[in-house]
């Protein structure tokens, strides 16, 4: 019996957001939450599933795979595919977030990018930042959550780690690999790297 009136209810609120104009590729394999809230001009393509308490703005795709809960999703934005957005997450207009990234407890600033292989938890994204791909805030020690604070136009390198608490301040860089531990100042290049070894004409030991 539950199950049919799940089907049921699914059924009526994918009937509700077609009439309403939200473009829904494969509408069957969509799942919404009654309290969703959906903008105009809004496409949904294939095995989306919205939690509960998610709204979303005008002229947004959510890309196959994504899952969404408790969160706001302002107008412009592309998520997805694969993207899991977490509670307390806002992402601001014209930004981007895609495939296999998480984010938690976040503002993620306008026009900001995290598109790849990424988790961002309670952090805060200003306006155009690019988080490359790889890049995790490590936001837990172990006893408390910690807050990273990354402010405009900031650029961090693919395969960073962000090591809350901390921030990184308005057009500064981060060098691909790296593991930032302390506070990075305005219009500053920051990294961390050890030197490149290479031995020529190295030959593996043989058993």
């Amino acid at each position: 019996m539950k199950e049919l009136n799940f089907k049921s209810s699914q059924t009526s609120l994918r009937n509700k957001f077609l009439k309403l104009g939200v473009k829904m590729i494969g509408p069957e394999t969509i799942f919404f939450s009654k309290d969703t809230k959906i903008g105009k001009n809004v496409t949904i393509e294939p095995y989306v599933v919205f939690g509960s308490k998610v709204r979303v703005g005008n002229n947004v795709i959510i890309k196959s795979f994504s899952h969404l809960e408790s969160c706001k999703i302002e107008n412009k934005v592309v998520i997805g595919p694969y993207a899991r957005i977490r509670p307390k997450a806002i992402i601001k207009e014209g930004s981007r977030i895609g495939n296999f990234v998480e984010i938690k407890k976040s503002v993620i600033g306008k026009k900001s990018k995290v598109n790849h292989l990424s988790y961002i938890g309670d952090t805060k994204i200003g306006k155009s930042v690019n988080i490359g791909a790889g890049t995790i805030t490590c936001n837990y020690d172990g006893f408390k959550k910690n807050k990273t604070n990354i402010k405009d136009n900031v650029f961090i390198g693919s395969n960073s780690s962000i090591v809350a608490p901390l921030t990184i301040y308005d057009e500064s860089t981060i060098g691909a690999g790296s593991v930032i531990t302390k506070n990075v100042g305005k219009k500053s290049l920051a990294l961390t790297r050890t030197s490149q070894i290479e031995i020529k004409n190295y030959k593996r030991k043989k058993k």
